[in-house]
């Protein structure tokens, strides 16, 4: 695909793109807030779904964190743009900055999970610690079968620099309930429809981590029987909260 420049999208495209890239760079406050990230590791993603005004060939593009830089200088402005299949759109505010390190497992997972909308990757430490073992954190939570559907899941283990990272969570997660993934002796991913519910995603993902692995120090926690999970994900999916009754 030849190099591909902002300007050559729609007026209305475009201003998806920013609304976006304001949405991710406000949300990557939440993972230094949250303590799941260490100086410039961890990125946030979410797609952009340009329909009608999309450019052929690209239906789709997502933004994600520049690579090495320090959260604090992380502005909508230096967000940057790839297409689906993780090459940086060029543009006039984030000219010289290379997308996250980890663009090529994020587009992996948007090409092949169409109705994923956020990815969200952290190094948080209690749900790493899980991943150097590669071992499940087992669903000894209500809070955890609220919102995993049962167990978090381990991936395998892959090496940063190509696709092999996606292709391992898309594995992991397709026709799994849980939005993360532990990836074997790397750290945990999660998805979401929008990077909101991605972030929330990885937040409880780390609280339950911490809370099973301070369990664990006094006992084992016993797992949640599978008709007990189903039955609080059914309700926490379909009553919790607040629902359109329009």
């Amino acid at each position: 695909m030849s190099t591909l420049h902002l300007n050559e999208f729609s007026d209305s495209a475009n201003q998806a793109i920013a609304a976006t890239r304001q949405i991710v760079a406000d949300l990557h406050a939440e993972l230094p807030r949250n303590d799941l990230v260490a100086w410039t590791a961890g990125n946030v993603s979410q797609r952009v779904d340009l329909g009608e005004d999309a450019p052929e060939p690209v239906p789709a593009v997502f933004v994600i964190k520049p690579s090495g830089v320090s959260y604090d200088e992380l502005t909508a402005s230096n967000m940057v743009v790839c297409t689906l299949d993780g090459t940086k759109i060029d543009d006039d505010t984030s000219t010289g900055l290379s997308p996250s390190s980890d663009t090529a497992a994020h587009a992996y997972v948007y090409r092949h999970m169409p109705a994923v909308g956020g990815v969200v990757h952290t190094h948080s430490a209690y749900a790493t610690s899980w991943a150097a073992r590669g071992e499940v954190i087992p669903c000894v939570l209500t809070m955890m079968a609220d919102e995993f559907g049962g167990d978090v899941p381990v991936g395998p283990f892959a090496l940063i620099g190509d696709d092999s990272i996606g292709r391992g969570i898309v594995e992991t997660l397709q026709g799994s309930r849980s939005p993360a993934v532990l990836m074997d002796r790397h750290g945990p991913f999660t998805i979401g429809a929008g990077a909101q519910e991605a972030v929330k995603a990885a937040v409880l993902c780390e609280e339950v981590a911490r809370t099973v692995h301070l369990a664990r120090a006094y006992g084992e926690p016993q797992r949640i029987a599978q008709h007990q999970i189903d039955a609080l994900y059914a309700r926490y999916q379909n009553v919790y909260g607040q629902k359109d009754h329009a």
